[in-house]
């Protein structure tokens, strides 16, 4: 809760929420004015095993980053918040941060 009492998505700019667990790694565009999902990639959804089905855990994060900048930029948005929850920011969680900007998302 520590981190999130202050972020809020709104329809200009989203949250970028990042979850993940031990196998896969999941990343959603949430507006919480309309408590809507906007869009959603994980390493289970059929739109990574087409177009980026990488092997290790890193790379995959990154694939998912970019992935959801490339949805993102569908819908027309481009700035979004990032909400790390509670995993520190590193490792994987940094890797979905660094694909996302890298496919042009704004922080």
């Amino acid at each position: 809760m520590r981190v999130r009492k202050n972020i809020r998505g709104t329809v200009g700019r989203p949250r970028l929420c990042v979850s993940r667990s031990n196998k896969h790694i999941y990343a959603q565009l949430i507006d919480d004015e309309r408590g809507t999902t906007v869009a959603a990639v994980s390493t289970l959804s059929p739109i990574y095993r087409e177009k980026a089905a990488v092997k290790g855990k890193k790379e995959a994060a990154k694939a998912v980053g970019g992935l959801i900048a490339e949805l993102a930029k569908a819908k027309g948005i481009e700035r979004v918040i990032f909400d790390r929850n509670r995993y520190r920011y590193h490792g994987r969680v940094k890797a979905v941060a660094e694909g996302a900007r890298e496919g042009g998302l704004k922080f």
